[in-house]
């Protein structure tokens, strides 16, 4: 079974007001919420399904990461290839 992280959609309108979006009401006593990316959203489930099956194609070391490389870059960096993650998002 895979990981998931609870998730809404935090939606702005033309006049920056801001509604979430949340069907199954899974926030509805939360007076405080955080926006991620969609796509980082979905890197943080894939990267915690791997710690959790310790699953990682090779350990390699991350080393420095620059500040304006995205966090997808950790399955790069981790020895993953398209192929790899395409299997993974299968999952979902």
């Amino acid at each position: 079974m895979a990981y998931r992280i609870d998730n809404a959609i935090i939606k702005k309108d033309r006049d920056g007001k801001i509604s979430l979006i949340d069907p199954e009401n899974v926030f509805g006593d939360e007076d405080a919420f955080i926006a991620v990316k969609s796509d980082d959203l979905i890197t943080f489930q894939l990267l915690i399904n791997a710690i959790l099956k310790n699953d990682f194609k090779s350990w390699r070391e991350v080393g420095a990461i620059p500040d304006n490389e995205p966090i997808k870059s950790l399955f790069v960096r981790l020895g993953y290839s398209r192929e790899d993650i395409a299997e993974m998002l299968k999952e979902f």
